[in-house]
């Protein structure tokens, strides 16, 4: 079978041998080959559809000369013509060489192989005696042609479905059990079809069918082919079907979560309401209840977060992720749900469920406490000797980053609760600055503890100036190191959304801040993720909503 499938556009004499070689498809052999090259030939005939659309038919045949023998023998091919829209293209393209007004033999004769082309694509068969026939009897039962070819197909879906689920049941009794080439048969056999509302029940029974073997019995071409239907929206399944196809074939899995990437970075969300139903809407949060697809599906954003240098951005999406998982697995029933060593095997358990407490779950006057327990196990972890490499230091990050609305709360209480500033700091200091070289998260600490005790200082006050602050912004605006920079940043925002004088002077200071620093884009995410938890937790703080919506409407003409 030629694996070749990077073919020049209206390659031409390239698709006229491949419809000779499939003829009409009666093997194995020539489906799969079929199955492999259709979204290519369909994307070839909608090329050549453009190509001659508005030229007569002399000149579209006078351009390509074998186009009639071509267009020929890809109608009589079955998976040509059941293949999303390729039927309906190559009707267009039949009705380009039609001659309006023929003026000659030559001419009438084509129009005539035309419309027996076009007939037969209509299943209107009436030009061949033997069809003629069925379509008397069927017309005797009182079915139109479309009825009949309706009810064959969803008979046939119920018939294949059937033999698969009793087969499913009864997978002990061998003398009676399909075998796994019928089952690929089946499955090849699907592939042109896919996107025919009828046939979902079968694509599902195929997804969720699991046979003797311990290899894949599903052809890769069916399970792309479903994947690919799904993920433009072509198709509806049951969750437990699309979890089972990413289950059972990870390049799919890997294309999906590549797609919602694409997604989320391709559009201007303005809410991270509205991240997370783009997210929910892919069913990949639900998806990952399954360990095997959480770790896989992590590994990618870990390797999209490396390739973008840390972006806020692409930190945001995880965290956003995460806390999506995070309610899916916990809405699991109790029989189904795994451990959470399984999603996390090879990290610190205790530090695992500090982190996994959701903070909704806890009382506020006990976030304090929580937080300097998790800082303090973070502290002994990254200070043991063991932890030599920056590979296991940024392993250990990464955990902690995933679950960032805990560092978000802890920019918060430092300013809004009595805490262990240190202890805080310190946590903090390590999502912005994990590698110690050089001391520089001790200088990060210096930096962040000096602009905290001078926040403090005045966050009592209610009658505040951006001369007030000027020991702070200058601090962001002086510091060349972006860590420190973020760090300082961060607890200043926190700063003027908590306090009452903060609120006066919020936008002259941020306005300020964004215009003298490359800050803009991590401020924004803050006051984003700020939004979207003061929402799911009914906090009622109407005048921090308010601010918070006043000043994304000033950043996102920035950002």
């Amino acid at each position: 079978m030629d694996q070749d499938t990077t073919v020049p556009k209206l390659n031409f004499g390239y698709w006229l041998d491949k419809a000779i070689e499939w003829g009409q498809a009666t093997t194995l052999e020539s489906q799969k080959d079929v199955c492999l090259h259709l979204p290519q030939l369909q994307e070839f005939l909608h090329q050549l559809y453009e190509t001659i659309k508005h030229s007569s038919s002399t000149v579209a045949i006078q351009q390509f000369p074998l186009i009639g023998q071509l267009l020929g023998r890809l109608c009589w091919n079955p998976f040509v013509i059941g293949y999303d829209e390729s039927q309906k293209t190559l009707m267009w393209c039949l009705c380009c060489l039609y001659s309006s007004e023929p003026q000659s033999t030559v001419e009438l004769k084509a129009n005539s192989w035309i419309r027996s082309l076009l007939c037969h694509l209509l299943s209107s068969s009436k030009w061949e005696s033997n069809e003629a026939e069925t379509s008397t009897f069927v017309s005797a039962l009182g079915y139109t042609s479309a009825d009949y070819y309706c009810h064959l197909v969803k008979n046939m879906v119920i018939s294949l479905v059937t033999e698969l689920r009793e087969n499913q049941f009864n997978g002990l009794n061998i003398q009676g059990s399909i075998s796994a080439s019928r089952v690929n048969a089946v499955s090849i056999f699907c592939v042109p079809l896919i996107t025919l509302p009828d046939l979902t029940p079968l694509l599902e029974t195929l997804l969720l069918y699991h046979g003797g073997s311990s290899k894949e019995i599903l052809s890769s071409e069916f399970l792309e082919a479903v994947n690919e239907a799904f993920l433009k929206k072509k198709i509806s399944l049951p969750e437990s079907a699309v979890f089972s196809l990413w289950l059972r074939h990870l390049p799919s899995l890997e294309k999906a979560t590549l797609h919602l990437l694409d997604q989320l970075f391709s559009v201007q969300l303005n809410s991270l309401e509205e991240v997370a139903c783009v997210m929910k809407d892919s069913l990949l949060p639900q998806a990952a209840s399954h360990p095997a697809i959480f770790r896989i599906v992590n590994e990618i954003f870990k390797n999209a977060l490396m390739e973008t240098d840390g972006t806020s951005g692409v930190m945001t999406i995880i965290q956003v992720f995460t806390q999506l998982f995070l309610q899916a697995h916990q809405n699991e029933n109790k029989q189904h749900k795994f451990p959470l060593k399984a999603y996390f095997p090879f990290h610190h358990q205790p530090l695992v469920r500090g982190l996994v407490r959701r903070p909704s779950e806890l009382p506020t006057s006990y976030w304090s406490q929580h937080l300097k327990h998790i800082s303090d196990m973070l502290k002994a972890l990254v200070e043991d000797t063991n932890v030599s490499s920056l590979t296991d230091l940024f392993e250990i990050w990464f955990l902690v980053a995933c679950f960032g609305e805990w560092l978000d709360i802890a920019a918060e209480q430092l300013l809004k609760a009595a805490v262990e500033p240190d202890a805080v700091l310190w946590l903090l200091a390590f999502y912005y600055c994990p590698k110690n070289e050089n001391q520089r998260r001790t200088q990060t600490m210096v930096e962040a503890q000096a602009v905290y005790s001078h926040l403090m200082m005045l966050f009592s006050c209610t009658d505040l100036s951006l001369k007030d602050l000027e020991a702070a912004v200058h601090r962001i605006t002086g510091i060349e190191q972006c860590w420190n920079q973020c760090l300082t940043t961060h607890l200043l925002t926190n700063f003027l959304l908590f306090s009452h004088g903060g609120h006066k002077i919020a936008q002259e200071c941020i306005y300020h801040i964004t215009k003298t620093t490359d800050t803009s884009k991590e401020v924004y995410n803050l006051l984003i993720r700020t939004a979207y938890r003061f929402n799911r937790s009914g906090e009622e703080n109407q005048r921090t909503v308010k601010l918070l919506n006043e000043l994304l409407q000033k950043l996102t003409l920035k950002v």
